[in-house]
């Protein structure tokens, strides 16, 4: 029974992650440092998963920026995207599946 969702999760976590690490959408809470002698500044801005990896910005969208991280919040948010989402889908179909084979035994 297991067996059956798994792939759904895999899917729908594959086609979340690429989108979300591959295109720089701003939807995680995060913090930016910018540093600037030897002041620093921290600024509170939606961040992308995909400037964690390197991609979405340019070398002069980083000028001052000394580091970047997301917030607790962020964290949650990339969570519930990339794990409790596909999980849901997955057990959507399954609840569909064992519905159909419940009508068809009636």
């Amino acid at each position: 029974m297991l067996k059956k969702y798994v792939p759904v999760f895999l899917i729908t976590f594959i086609v979340i992650s690429l989108l979300l690490f591959i295109f720089p959408i701003n939807l995680f809470d995060g913090e930016i440092i910018y540093q600037s002698g030897i002041q620093e500044r921290v600024i509170k801005a939606p961040l992308s998963l995909s400037y964690f990896i390197g991609l979405g910005y340019d070398e002069s969208d980083m000028v001052g920026v000394k580091s970047f991280y997301l917030l607790p919040v962020g964290y949650l948010m990339a969570f519930l995207f990339l794990f409790a989402i596909p999980a849901l889908v997955s057990y959507r179909v399954q609840l569909g599946k064992s519905k159909k084979q419940q009508n068809g035994n009636s």
